[in-house]
């Protein structure tokens, strides 16, 4: 469903980097001058995520030179991109929110087609880095995971995990991150029932430092499809799932211990074994059930603290004042 239309007066960039110290004048630069043609307020929150070189010292040096525009942060060790999104989010006080890599990759002058998409109703606008700077081993894994992650979340994407992204205040503040769910973001967006659009962008060569991109990423990759699989279709009834694997379970404990008993009446060595696979799948059932249960438990308690539903829109809401009369109920325009 689109989104009513969309009023922007500051517009808030995160930016994590690892490394980068060669990067963020030229990045920060690019934003400042799209800002100053769009004519809107801006802000930078710059993110340091554990870097080892001069990163911080020109995040520090961008800050102390643009008071009330740029601010940086940094963690301790590095803590990975959803922890570093999430904290831009928390601390971004704009209409919108845009989250660029810092690695030059991304090319500020899209800003203007992203602002002027999400106008269009999207919650979020991603881009789609169709002609890639990066060799093919970050590639052609990239084009699967896409291409798997699409038909999973039912969310039909060609590039999932680009970095640069375009959000309405209300998405930003509602997506959990944690692990490495920054690359699910749009999967995340349409469980509470926001669109996503993509953007054809440009993508740069990347000019200076290295990819952080690995084998390590690939695997966490796989992991996180099962992870969102699960919460698209359990997120709010965790106990469908254990409980269809305890049913399953039950059945096959109950199998395997009338087999045993009726081996061990005709004296047959399997019975003992049959018995021990029984009493095993028994307490898998009983596991599942306690385990499903246990995750109810902290869905219910996680309504009972913030129970939101994802109303789009009202209709006479904020006029409203209750009558008392009947008779002042109108039916025709």
């Amino acid at each position: 469903m689109k989104l009513s239309q969309l009023h922007i007066d500051t517009v808030s960039f995160i930016v994590p980097a690892m490394n980068e110290e060669a990067t963020l004048e030229t990045l920060f630069r690019g934003i400042s001058e799209q800002m100053e043609i769009l004519g809107h307020n801006f802000e930078v929150l710059f993110i340091d995520d554990g870097s080892s070189d001069r990163t911080w010292s020109e995040m520090e040096r961008l800050a102390t030179l643009n008071p009330g525009i740029v601010r940086s942060f940094r963690f301790r060790c590095n803590m990975g991109k959803a922890d570093a999104l999430s904290l831009g989010y928390e601390k971004a006080i704009g209409d919108v929110v845009i989250t660029m890599d810092a690695d030059l990759q991304d090319d500020p002058q899209e800003i203007p087609r992203f602002l002027s998409k999400l106008q269009e109703g999207y919650g979020i606008v991603t881009g789609h880095k169709k002609k890639r700077f990066d060799p093919w081993h970050k590639v052609l894994p990239s084009r699967v995971f896409n291409t798997i992650l699409s038909k999973l979340v039912g969310v039909k994407l060609h590039d999932h995990n680009c970095g640069f992204k375009a959000y309405r205040r209300e998405v930003a503040k509602q997506l959990p991150m944690y692990g490495e769910m920054h690359r699910m973001v749009p999967a995340l967006a349409s469980f509470e029932g926001y669109e996503t659009a993509e953007l054809i962008v440009q993508h740069h060569p990347r000019a200076f430092g290295k990819s952080k991109y690995g084998v390590k990423r690939i695997l966490s990759g796989l992991f996180d499809m099962v992870t969102i699989s699960f919460l698209k279709s359990y997120r709010n009834r965790p106990m469908h799932f254990f409980g269809r694997i305890a049913l399953l379970a039950g059945f096959t404990a109950g199998g395997f211990l009338i087999a045993g008993l009726l081996t061990a009446l005709l004296g047959h060595a399997l019975s003992l074994f049959l018995t021990v696979i029984g009493m095993m799948s028994l307490m898998a059932a009983l596991l599942s059930i306690g385990m499903g249960l246990q995750m109810e438990l902290g869905v219910y308690r996680a309504m009972l603290e913030d129970h939101t539903v994802p109303v789009a829109q009202t209709a006479g809401e904020k006029s409203f004042q209750p009558r008392v009369h009947r008779e002042d109920v109108s039916l025709v325009a």
